[in-house]
């Protein structure tokens, strides 16, 4: 089993597995690390798609490969793979840092951004940010700069990303 997490894992978080995150078996529910990641990777998205508003549109196959046990720290990590028109995409992998085994892996997990009204809405941007903090000031809508960015960039380009993900809208 790998005894790290790939180099290319671009947001990592931690979790203590605490007695209520335990199934009947005495290790770590699955159900209670798929909320996990999929909060991380909320968390990740806002963050990358610059609105409060995204949303989990897709989660490929999860394949669990080992677990965890009461009192174990497990390593959640994310990477994003692609944006689309409204989307950004990414792989989750989950590794146990006690026994150094891979717990998970999930190839693919989709995030739209969604308007006022639920609707995708395009966000402009094609690759991963460090240097600035791309979430909104108001209610989940984009700074107006950020906006009128966005607009410069779709306007310019009048062309959907070819991620594979926007089918998914």
């Amino acid at each position: 089993m790998s005894d790290s997490m790939s180099a290319d894992v671009t947001f990592r978080s931690r979790r203590w597995v605490r007695p209520e995150d335990l199934n009947a078996h005495g290790t770590l529910f699955g159900g209670s690390l798929l909320r996990w990641i999929d909060e991380e990777a909320a968390i990740y998205a806002i963050i990358q798609l610059g609105n409060s508003r995204a949303v989990t549109k897709y989660i490929s196959e999860i394949d669990f490969v080992s677990s965890a046990r009461q009192g174990d720290l497990i390593e959640m990590g994310l990477r994003a793979t692609a944006f689309g028109r409204t989307s950004l995409t990414m792989r989750a992998e989950v590794r146990n840092m006690i026994t150094r085994e891979r717990i998970l892996t999930i190839e693919k997990i989709v995030f739209v951004g969604l308007d006022d009204h639920g609707q995708p809405i395009p966000h402009g941007y094609t690759d991963i940010t460090y240097e600035r903090d791309r979430l909104p000031h108001h209610h989940g809508l984009m700074r107006t700069e950020d906006r009128s960015t966005a607009d410069q960039v779709l306007a310019g380009s009048n062309r959907e990303a070819d991620t594979g993900c926007d089918h998914l809208q």
